[in-house]
């Protein structure tokens, strides 16, 4: 840590906020204060400079125009490249992990350059993923499988440098870029240096505490006790409950899965809330 208050970062919410991926940082600080760090949330805007002083990083999804102000962001500034070198941890979900690759295409098939500290890029699916992702982590630190809701028409390829987050054990994750053979196993997201990037919104956090504890460490270099916040494993096992007993989500019930996953961030921000 920088100072003696965590500060964490919320990169361009204004065009990374679509799927309210701005809750990665309520429960980042949320689950440092309730172990005694102080800590606080940091906006940096699309016309702001990004300090390379942030303890945490965190990057949303967004849609085509957006993802593309972005990228034009992160080639245009050298601060969050500059945290990345120190080391500074980095979440990024869906549309922002097709930015920090080396170029993505977007629906129109232009390819668009990106910040190039994942070895990854992405091409169109020819069809949208949509429903209810639930992965295997490979990650070494986590245990715990990880759920999310995705929403993304693009497929993602990792490079050498690039490891995955996950195993897919439902759903579509990365995917597969147009033309190209869906492979036997699986995966989402990419890992490398100090950056996890993954397809899951929900907000990520907010249904992965494991994978919230293991940024915090990234990020103070302290190993944390356990946290135990009424709620919210009740919550989780809950929503594995759902996602293990569920069939491929049909267009219709895609169409009623935000509802679901906005409110399990509403229910355990409500668990988090609560005075003990």
């Amino acid at each position: 840590m920088s100072t003696s208050t965590l500060r964490i970062g919320v990169l361009m919410p204004e065009v990374l906020g679509t799927y309210g991926d701005s809750g990665n940082a309520l429960i980042l600080a949320e689950r440092a204060r309730r172990r005694g760090i102080d800590a606080e949330v940091v906006h940096v805007g699309l016309t702001e400079e990004i300090p390379d002083s942030l303890d945490i990083y965190t990057l949303g999804g967004g849609e085509d125009t957006a993802q593309a102000l972005a990228a034009d962001k992160f080639r245009g500034t050298s601060g969050l490249a500059r945290a990345l070198d120190a080391g500074r941890p980095l979440l990024a979900i869906c549309a922002s992990l097709q930015v920090l690759g080396h170029w993505y295409e977007d629906a129109r098939g232009v390819r668009v350059p990106g910040m190039g500290v994942l070895d990854i890029t992405t091409r169109p699916q020819g069809h949208r993923a949509i429903g209810e992702l639930v992965c295997e982590p490979v990650l070494n630190g986590l245990t715990q499988t990880l759920t999310g809701f995705e929403n993304h028409g693009g497929g993602t390829v990792l490079g050498p440098d690039a490891s995955p987050l996950g195993r897919v054990i439902s759903g579509v994750g990365n995917g597969t870029p147009q033309g190209e053979e869906v492979p036997e196993v699986r995966y989402d997201g990419a890992v490398q240096g100090s950056v996890i990037a993954t397809y899951m919104h929900g907000p990520a956090l907010a249904r992965n505490p494991e994978l919230a504890d293991l940024l915090l460490e990234r990020a103070t270099g302290a190993t944390l006790e356990p946290l135990d916040v009424p709620g919210v494993a009740e919550l989780r096992e809950e929503r594995l409950i759902r996602d293990q007993s569920s069939e491929l989500l049909t267009a219709d019930s895609a169409q009623r899965s935000p509802v679901c996953y906005v409110g399990t961030f509403s229910s355990i921000c409500a668990a988090y809330s609560r005075v003990e």
